[in-house]
């Protein structure tokens, strides 16, 4: 089972403006081809598919972790995309019966890259990738052999570091490249502890070969601070208490890769600290909630202060 907090990962910036065009660029890093909607079904589908669970218990609690920890990648990304294609937060959009709309209010929208975002999907995200082709799981690498399934998703890491330097590269807003910083940092350690696993079952030290790509996280300001903290030296349970046997293999006197600031890896319960949703606030005239929504809200409203 999975448990939900309602807060992302990490923190988000508000974006500086409405930019529909940075958001389709965020879109690669969900519904890529080493998008978080890849990173989630291969392990998602190989934790369901595990052979030998008891058995191989630290192998298995780390795939099933990196899961966990994936789902909140997904939420994260389809946050900053809906930021982006929706603007700074904003408080007076909600109420009003949308006003005249025969004057084409939404003129701009057509020539944006991604125009279905907003037709059909009202500015919010979609598991489809920069170009509006479809994830699908065809993507999905779930062999039943221990060893083959670490060494296609340490590929699938290492991938996706590239992927999402060369989105990072091509977005300026502080929304999009704080989404492709912590997302820079937290596939560095998954691509780590996929190599540490394969050490640990195999004898090859792929470790060696990381970082891979040559990405030195230092030199990229988005990522500077999740480093200070330490965030590439943690893995997470996402559990009250299961999981814990991955220690033996993300743990164990192992430390950071060499470039990265020094330090004993560790394995911490629970989750990240995380922060806020940010608001998506309702624009009538779009029929986001409904034209004229205030019988909504009212409903809403009374429903609320039913569950405190």
């Amino acid at each position: 089972m999975f448990l939900r907090i309602d807060k992302l990962q990490t923190e988000l910036p508000p974006p500086k403006r409405k930019d529909p065009n940075e958001a389709a660029a965020l879109q690669e890093l969900l519904g890529g081809k080493y998008g978080e909607m890849s990173t989630l079904g291969n392990y998602m589908f190989q934790s369901f598919n595990f052979r030998s669970k008891a058995k191989l218990r630290p192998f298995y609690s780390l795939v099933a972790s990196i899961t966990a920890e994936e789902l909140g990648h997904v939420e994260l990304v389809s946050n900053g995309v809906a930021m982006l294609n929706n603007g700074p937060d904003s408080e007076g959009d909600d109420t009003g019966d949308g006003g005249d709309i025969s004057g084409a209010p939404f003129d701009a929208m057509k020539e944006i890259r991604l125009a279905g975002g907003f037709f059909s999907h009202a500015g919010g995200a979609m598991p489809i990738n920069s170009n509006a082709m479809s994830w699908n799981a065809d993507m999905v690498t779930t062999t039943g052999n221990v060893v083959v399934d670490l060494l296609h998703n340490f590929h699938l890491e290492c991938g996706a570091r590239l992927h999402k330097l060369r989105v990072y590269e091509s977005v300026k807003d502080p929304t999009a490249r704080e989404v492709c910083g912590y997302l820079l940092v937290r596939g560095s350690v998954h691509a780590h502890a996929y190599a540490l696993a394969l050490k640990q079952i195999t004898g090859a030290d792929i470790t060696k070969v990381l970082p891979t790509p040559n990405i030195p996280l230092g030199n990229i300001p988005e990522c500077q601070k999740y480093l200070d903290e330490g965030s590439h030296r943690r893995l997470y349970r996402f559990s009250p208490n299961d999981y814990k046997e991955m220690v033996g293999i993300w743990g164990n006197g192992e430390t950071a890769l060499p470039g990265d600031p020094p330090g004993e890896l560790e394995v911490i319960d629970g989750m990240p600290e995380g922060g806020k949703i940010h608001q998506l606030v309702g624009v009538p005239s779009a029929f986001t909630p409904d034209y004229a929504p205030e019988e909504m809200f009212e409903i809403a409203e009374k429903l609320t202060k039913m569950g405190r």
